[in-house]
Formats: C-alpha cells, sequence, structure tokens
C-alpha cells in the first residue's frame, strides 16, 4: 500500500511539474470556445493556477535571500 501510495505521489509531481503551464493555459482557451461548465477540470485548473503562483513566490524568495 505504501509503494502504490509513493507512486501516486511520483506521477502526481511528475504531472504538475510538467503540464501546469498547457493545463493552464490550454483550459482558458477551450472555455473560451465552448467548454461546458465543470467542476473537476475548474479544480486542477485552481490547482495549477495555485501551483503556478507557488513558482513564483518561491523564485523572489530565492532571489531576495540571494542578496
Amino acid at each position: 500500500m505504501k509503494r502504490t501510495l509513493r507512486e501516486l505521489y511520483g506521477a502526481g509531481i511528475l504531472f504538475f511539474y510538467f503540464l501546469k503551464w498547457p493545463y493552464f493555459l490550454g483550459f482558458i482557451y477551450l472555455y473560451n470556445h465552448g467548454l461546458n461548465n465543470n467542476p473537476i477540470l475548474n479544480a486542477l485548473w485552481f490547482y495549477c493556477l495555485f501551483l503556478i503562483f507557488k513558482d513564483f513566490y518561491m523564485l523572489l524568495r530565492k532571489r531576495d535571500s540571494t542578496k
């Protein structure tokens, strides 16, 4: 059970590391071209938005700590 959870966690990290920007931008495009309102896809979009904000925050925090 622990191994399965670790593999799912690792797959989730890789999925959102590489696909957060394409999903974020692609969802906006699809939503403007007739995608129906889907709560699961909306939640994934907000999660990607949160991860993008977190990346910018960590980038700024790292930049400030090196000065």
